[in-house]
């Protein structure tokens, strides 16, 4: 049986620690409560490695593990676990029953522990977004605040559907962009394979016939020949050059002041900033409207829903405007200098639906056709990608056999 140590309250206020035995921890919950405590904190005790003959194993080769396992929780599972835990909370059934029922269902052994680790916190008197906030590499930012929002309006089963639905939408489209940038990226691949054969073994051959000639080449053909001279001589160099600076750039832009950086630079991508900012305006509006729709004040609501953009920049700008809301500003008005995030289209929408009391229902519909729209957009720019990769890799080859070809021409007049 398992041996658990506590500390708790005694009814003079004084701390008290202590161990006992029981078959799991609510029963040794319900055993610190029975000796009149309060308890504060409750945790299993490691059961020391025997070996065969039943004598204590040394340390060491008691913790010795040969698993191999990730320990992170794959999206798939958290969003089995969001919606599971939604639908059970919104049949009646308590959350500590529905936590019990959700880590002895979990698929891998990662998931039950991870989900066990929530049920426990919450035992022992957490709110449920406090337990998930221990845990952020699972569970991001606007997860638990979402929780949060949605524990404190009473109404946590909508918010948990709401989430679901959204991570339903990321790996959706995550999975459409994936799929169709495969064949680009094998194009990729077999073009710096071609270019890289031609750059070693292809263009030395033609550099030894171009050596005995007697004439200026042309300055594409002396370009190339620089380029391959330098990959056969230094290789290895560049490569590894290439690697730590590539190492450095990551690491600069993971800091806070590169990622703003990285982030500006996104939004201002020709084809990319503008996805961006529809899914992020999409998410916005889908949340802060779900959220006015459940009872969440606007203020409350807004600073839940920023944190639902992903782009810092985005999110400082809306946060400006929470500020004005605060100071009585109307929502509309407050969001218009978020030109980069909300059309004038939008916020149009967004004051009308303000005057009229229909706040919550316009930004869910603003949300879903917004969604259709960065649909389309991200067809576009899919469909768009291969032909510019097919151009791009036949431009480098084509420059390749252009630069080598043009001294073969003028070859003659070279002899001459």
């Amino acid at each position: 049986m398992p041996t658990f140590s506590y500390r708790a309250l005694q009814s003079d206020g004084t701390m008290t620690e202590g161990q006992l035995d029981a078959p799991g921890r609510p029963d040794a919950l319900r055993q610190v409560e029975t000796l009149g405590l309060r308890p504060v904190s409750l945790a299993e005790k490691a059961v020391a490695a025997q070996s065969k003959n039943g004598s204590p194993l040394p340390a060491s080769l008691g913790n010795i593990s040969f698993k191999f396992e990730s320990k992170k929780v794959s999206a798939k599972d958290l969003e089995n676990f969001t919606r599971l835990l939604s639908s059970l909370l919104a049949a009646g059934v308590p959350l500590s029953r529905a936590l019990v029922i959700l880590y002895k269902e979990a698929s891998s052994p990662v998931a039950h522990a991870k989900w066990k680790e929530v049920h426990d916190l919450v035992i022992d008197g957490m709110s449920l977004a406090a337990a998930m906030e221990k845990s952020p590499e699972t569970f991001p930012r606007v997860y638990t605040a979402m929780v949060e929002a949605g524990e404190a309006g009473g109404f946590l089963d909508l918010v948990l559907a709401q989430i679901a639905d959204f991570q339903s939408r990321e790996k959706e489209l995550k999975s459409k962009v994936t799929t169709a940038m495969i064949y680009p990226c094998i194009l990729l691949v077999l073009a710096l394979v071609v270019l890289t054969v031609l750059l070693v073994f292809f263009i030395p051959k033609f550099q030894k016939v171009f050596s005995s000639v007697h004439g200026a080449l042309p300055l594409i053909t002396q370009l190339i020949i620089g380029v391959s001279h330098a990959i056969r001589s230094y290789g290895l160099f560049i490569a590894a050059g290439l690697i730590v600076t590539g190492f450095l750039v990551r690491t600069w832009f993971a800091s806070e002041k590169g990622k703003r950086v990285w982030e500006g630079l996104v939004l201002r991508a020709p084809l990319v900033g503008p996805l961006v900012a529809l899914f992020a305006m999409a998410r916005f509006c889908r949340m802060l409207g779900t959220l006015l729709g459940a009872g969440v004040p606007l203020v409350q609501g807004l600073n839940v829903a920023r944190k639902s953009i992903g782009n810092q920049i985005l999110v400082d700008a809306v946060s400006q405007s929470i500020q004005r809301v605060q100071q009585g500003g109307r929502l509309g008005q407050s969001l218009a200098d978020c030109k980069g995030l909300f059309p004038g289209s939008v916020l149009e929408m967004v004051s009308v639906a303000e005057e009229s009391g229909k706040l919550d229902t316009e930004l869910v519909r603003i949300a879903g056709v917004t969604e259709v729209d960065l649909d389309r957009h991200l067809k576009t720019a899919v469909a768009f990608a291969e032909p510019l990769m097919l151009f791009l890799i036949a431009g480098f080859i084509g420059i390749i056999f252009i630069g080598m070809l043009l001294p073969v021409f003028s070859l003659q007049d070279y002899i001459k």
